[in-house]
């Protein structure tokens, strides 16, 4: 993400909207619609199950799409693994496997498979020519596929597809990943036709590396387990004796394995543009699960129409206003500042004017009911239904929330800005004005040029610490409550670099909301 959004925010507005905008017809759409449509996840359902039905193309859609939608399975893991030899792949789709509790498949296990005889012939092949025909390949794929542990707990391919001709089979029958990964990077229904991987995951590394990383490789003749001597030797020497070097691992014999690899992978990845995620496998195992697993759990945006009505919370000072602004000048968001909203109704004589002006002379708090009458004339505009818009400032309550939500107000997309106390008096405590020109300072971060201009600062009442301190405990008061109406709220920590934030909301906003787990 570029630092500090600029005219160049237009067209990141562009991507944002197209496809996200609930309203791009002339006529006003309810906003209970397209919240029911997020909430329930109705757009990738509808997606999901037209996918099905032509992959499948039933005689009788109807009891097709019945039977889909009770298996209730577009969310499982459907996960292929690439990567070189010795990338350690198979490691971390194991891992995956226990941690997703999910089936793990690959050319070995395929295979070795029992009372089946797709399986039986590939064995007998694989004997013989040391490899599988790709039809065959596939075709075991589907059968495995269509048991029912895969259906109802998904998969994650291991090392398949490994050719260009195999990945287009696999598309072909209507297996697609949700996540594909590559280690490394390199220079549903009663058929498993229904099946569909979402993902790509590739793993990489440098081939000195891996070539280095496969000849420490020791295989226990007893056991199968292979151990490393570097990464995983045998405390008991009884089994560091019986240890003996696997076949095909030599120098040679590796660097042909990733020549190979190499010529295959980059001839696979296209088939996989926008469910593929390349982590380096140069790193600690446990590193690279991390990655891995953040990346599946990962839930990608659909086309489903989508307006950003985004609300951020936090105490003064944890930089709400300037979140506000970021996503304003990059996405074309309306930012609705309401106490802004409410000075600018003072100044421009509005009808509110004489309602409003009263509790300002007398540096009181304004009702919520005229806040609500100031904020709806903004939010009813047909900048903020058409572009939506980012609301700070309010609500700061648990009651004004419920009247923000009373009157059709609803977010969905909430975000708290956790800062803590002594650095947000540093920011705020040390703000200055200078009554000359009107130019605003810091004496930390933004120092007046001369002595001249420091001697004349001045500092806003507003901003003593203790006045801060007790605007920031009157927030903290309210904030268990909010965070408890706001359900799917994002919870940030706001005390870091203001750029670095803005990554976390804009990710918030332009992923989907996590599937609610009943």
């Amino acid at each position: 993400m570029t630092r500090g959004p600029s005219d160049a925010g237009h067209q990141g507005a562009a991507a944002l909207h197209g496809g996200m905008d609930a309203t791009t017809a002339p006529h006003r759409i309810p906003p209970e619609m397209p919240q029911y449509g997020e909430a329930n996840h109705v757009f990738e359902m509808m997606q999901n199950m037209l996918e099905q039905l032509l992959i499948h193309q039933p005689k009788d859609p109807i009891p097709f799409m019945i039977n889909h939608l009770q298996r209730d399975n577009d969310y499982v893991p459907k996960i292929v693994i690439l990567g070189p030899p010795a990338s350690g792949k198979t490691t971390i789709a194991m891992w995956l496997c226990k941690h997703l509790n999910s089936n793990l498949l690959s050319v070995g296990n395929l295979i070795a498979k029992e009372f089946s005889s797709l399986a039986a012939d590939a064995r007998r092949h694989y004997q013989k020519f040391k490899t599988v025909p790709s039809m065959l390949l596939i075709r075991l794929v589907q059968e495995r596929l269509s048991e029912e542990d895969c259906v109802r707990r998904g998969w994650i391919l291991d090392g398949i597809p490994e050719t260009r001709e195999q990945a287009l089979m696999i598309q072909t029958v209507g297996i697609v990943p949700r996540h594909v990964s590559e280690w490394p990077p390199t220079p549903w229904g009663p058929s498993p036709r229904a099946a569909a991987p979402r993902s790509t995951i590739v793993l990489s590394a440098p081939d000195t590396v891996l070539i280095e990383r496969n000849l420490g490789k020791r295989l226990d003749p007893q056991t199968g387990e292979v151990y490393h001597t570097t990464f995983d030797w045998p405390p008991e020497s009884e089994i560091q004796k019986r240890l003996m070097v696997p076949a095909g691992i030599s120098e040679g014999e590796t660097a042909l394995k990733l020549l190979e690899y190499h010529r295959n992978i980059t001839r696979i990845l296209p088939s996989y543009p926008k469910i593929l995620k390349v982590i380096p496998a140069d790193q600690p195992c446990v590193d690279v699960f991390s990655q891995a697993l953040t990346y599946v759990q990962s839930i990608h945006r659909s086309n489903a129409p989508f307006t950003p009505r985004v609300l951020l919370c936090g105490p003064v000072g944890s930089g709400k206003s300037l979140q506000a602004a970021l996503l304003a000048q990059k996405y074309g968001l309306v930012n609705v500042c309401c106490g802004q909203l409410l000075k600018e109704a003072v100044a421009d004589k509005s009808k509110y004017c004489e309602m409003i002006l009263p509790f300002f002379e007398k540096e009181t708090a304004v009702p919520d009911s005229i806040i609500m009458k100031v904020l709806s004339q903004r939010l009813d505009q047909q900048d903020c239904v058409e572009r939506g818009w980012v609301l700070h400032g309010f609500p700061r309550d648990l009651d004004q929330a419920h009247v923000l939500d009373s009157w059709g107000y609803k977010p969905n997309r909430v975000f708290f800005l956790n800062v803590p106390f002594d650095s947000i008096a540093e920011r705020l405590t040390l703000r200055r004005t200078d009554p000359v020109t009107g130019e605003r300072y810091h004496l930390m971060y933004k120092p007046p040029p001369t002595m001249e201009i420091q001697a004349r600062l001045l500092q806003n009442p507003k901003d003593a610490e203790e006045r801060i301190k007790l605007r920031m405990d009157l927030f903290y008061r309210s904030a268990a409550d909010l965070e408890q109406f706001y359900r799917q709220a994002i919870t940030l920590n706001g005390d870091q670099d203001p750029y670095t934030v803005f990554e976390y909301i804009e990710s918030g906003i332009i992923n989907p909301l996590p599937k609610k787990v009943p």
